[in-house]
Parts: structure tokens; C-alpha cells; sequence
């Protein structure tokens, strides 16, 4: 998904400034582009995810046109802020991947009925 989402936003970046976009338009657009770099790699993927988020909902409310492909980056870009990068990034072999267990309330991990 954060391979799926970076590029469509790079993809959606380059269609912008391939339109001929307004200067402020230009500059989120190459910001898009970088961060949708950052994503397809797996680098810092929470901030990055949330940046998304944050300009192609910026994207949505000034921009004329068709927001629906803005508000599908901004979606999965919400998904991957929640989520993490995943196991097979850079985030993962820097920071580790993190894992949750959920115990139950006797303290033991599993199906375990407490007794």
C-alpha cells in the first residue's frame, strides 16, 4: 500500500505541474513529488503519510477541479500515518519494526481462559 500510494502521488505531482499549475500550486506539487519518494522507500512514513494528508486536503479545498484523486492520496496517506511503514522499509531496518501483543487481563499473551 505504501509503494501503491507514493507513487500515485508522484504520478498525480508530475500531472500537476505537466498542467501548468499557479506558483503555490507548483511548489505543493513538488512537495508531493518528494514526499511521495520518501514514501515508495519507507522513510520517516508516519510524517510523511500525515504531510500527504495535509496537502491534498489543502489541495481539495483551494484548488478547482476534480478533488477525487486528492481525496483518495489524502485516505491512504491517513491509513499509512495509523499503520507504519510495514517490514520491508527503511523505517523498519532503522528503527525496528514494532509489534503489539495484547494480553489478556490475567497477564498471559493468547486464547488463554483465565482461571
Amino acid at each position: 500500500m505504501r509503494v501503491i500510494a507514493g507513487g500515485a502521488a508522484v504520478v498525480h505531482a508530475f500531472n500537476e505541474l505537466a498542467a501548468g499549475a499557479s506558483v503555490a500550486s507548483a511548489a505543493a506539487a513538488v512537495l508531493v513529488a518528494a514526499l511521495g519518494v520518501l514514501l515508495i522507500v519507507g522513510l520517516w512514513t508516519p510524517i510523511v503519510a500525515a504531510l500527504i494528508v495535509a496537502l491534498e486536503l489543502w489541495h481539495v479545498f483551494s484548488g478547482p477541479g476534480n478533488p477525487t484523486v486528492c481525496l483518495l492520496l489524502a485516505t491512504l496517506g491517513a491509513a499509512l500515518a495509523l499503520l507504519g511503514p510495514g517490514a520491508w522499509s527503511i523505517d523498519a531496518r532503522l528503527f525496528g519494526w514494532k509489534r503489539l501483543e495484547i494480553r489478556n487481563g490475567n497477564g498471559k499473551r493468547g486464547n488463554t481462559p483465565p482461571s
